[in-house]
């Protein structure tokens, strides 16, 4: 039966958008996005253990623990300046663009594009459920869900505009989350000079965190609980999708598939995107220390420092860029290590939570109520090392990692669409 005219990919003499994405697709893996999503990784972990710290108190706007001194708080604001906040928005940049690295390999196998968006969705929903489980058993901070929430929407209303409605979206989103930081801090500014005083004292610093349950059943509600609300909120904070949207477009100019034509380029995103995502982290550590503002007033930094994680997470993804192109063909075995994690990133992000939770959290063996800020992130460090020897041994076994397995299975069923882009 002949396919209907509009379900098929448009003829190649045709300027669209799926022409566009068929080009644009990479013949084969590249290291820049894998060699991303595996130092990516690294940053996560760092970012996350602070949240299993459960013995003291946790700021409103971060994971980190008040009342540190010494090197336990130097790391603290370190962290900060230089993780903290730019490792999720690296993590949804690369999201984004692995949607049109999915979608670019679907146009040039000649799959439907229908079929193609259907694709997608399929595996945006089973992200959200993945999130959802991994939420209920280990990891209240669960971010595929909110990346699956993201992708569901941005398949939907983004993936087929054209580049200029994508650069318009984002400037909107970017302007958006900039006016909320700006009302944010003057909003701060005015309540710290008495006005509304009494309105200050409401409520103290402390956010509770989950890991400090003993009952596993009472840790599991509260995980996800925190989860469902954390994944809306992320949705609605609007910094996700701008990553998302950026990091679509980046694709779309094959930053990443081809660092050394684009490295003029790449060197300006990083040194510009770095500059701001650490004077904004600045910001966040100031405020932290107690230099600006109260504690009670962490939220009046929040926005300008969120809208600088965004560009500090593009920054790094151009900075791994410049990396991989300087790497070239010569991939020594630790680059090889660390691109494996990255092609088994979703994999190597829920490994880090069967390292996390019974270990630190108080229904586990409890450690997180004894870890200092600098052995927390020492044991993040050493759980990502783990999932690199891992990895790496997966891919010298050429196998994929079981949650990557997963999932294509889950999305791909056994409809004849391309398949993924070959693990070696």
């Amino acid at each position: 039966m002949t396919q209907h005219p509009q379900q098929e990919w448009p003829a190649p003499s045709r300027t669209t958008v799926d022409h566009a994405a068929a080009a644009t697709a990479a013949p084969g893996r590249s290291l820049a996005p894998d060699l991303a999503r595996g130092l990516m990784l690294l940053l996560i972990a760092v970012a996350n253990v602070p949240w299993w710290l459960y013995r003291g108190e946790h700021g409103l706007t971060n994971a980190h623990q008040l009342g540190h001194e010494g090197a336990d708080l130097g790391y603290q604001l370190f962290s900060l300046v230089v993780i903290d906040g730019r490792a999720y928005p690296l993590f949804a940049f690369l999201f984004g663009y692995g949607i049109w690295q999915l979608y670019s390999r679907q146009s040039a196998a000649g799959t439907p594009m229908v079929e193609a968006k259907r694709l997608l969705q399929r595996r945006h929903w089973w992200m959200l459920a993945f999130g959802a489980v991994h939420a209920l058993l280990l990891w209240f901070g669960d971010i595929v869900g909110a990346y699956g929430l993201t992708g569901l929407l941005v398949t939907w209303l983004l993936l087929q505009r054209s580049d200029r409605t994508l650069k318009v979206v984002a400037w909107v989103l970017a302007g958006l989350v900039l006016l909320f930081g700006l009302l944010s801090i003057v909003s701060g500014l005015v309540l710290s000079v008495g006005v509304a005083g009494d309105a200050v004292q409401l409520g103290g610093p402390e956010l509770p965190t989950p890991a400090g349950e003993a009952n596993y059943l009472l840790f599991m509600l509260g995980s996800v609980g925190t989860w469902a609300i954390g994944t809306v909120g992320q949705v609605l904070m609007l910094t996700v999708s701008l990553s998302v949207t950026l990091g679509i477009l980046a694709a779309r100019r094959g930053l990443l598939d081809r660092p050394r034509p684009h490295r003029a380029m790449l060197i300006r995103i990083a040194v510009v995107g770095v500059a701001i995502g650490w004077a904004g982290g600045a910001l966040a550590a100031a405020q932290f220390a107690g230099l600006v503002f109260a504690p009670s007033l962490a939220w009046a930094t929040m926005g300008v420092s969120s809208l600088a994680g965004v560009a500090g997470g593009v920054g790094y993804a151009a900075l791994f860029g410049l990396i991989a192109a300087a790497i070239g063909d010569r991939r020594g075995p630790i680059a090889r290590a660390i691109s494996a994690v990255g092609k088994r990133s979703l994999s190597s992000y829920l490994a880090q939570s069967v390292l996390f939770a019974p270990v630190l959290a108080a229904w586990g063996f409890g450690l997180g109520a004894v870890l200092t800020p600098l052995g927390a992130a020492a044991y993040a460090v050493g759980v990502w090392l783990v999932t690199v020897v891992v990895a790496a041994l997966l891919d010298r076994a050429g196998k994929r990692g079981p949650a990557e397995a997963l999932l294509r299975r889950l999305a791909y069923g056994k409809r004849p669409v391309a398949a993924p882009t070959p693990v070696q």
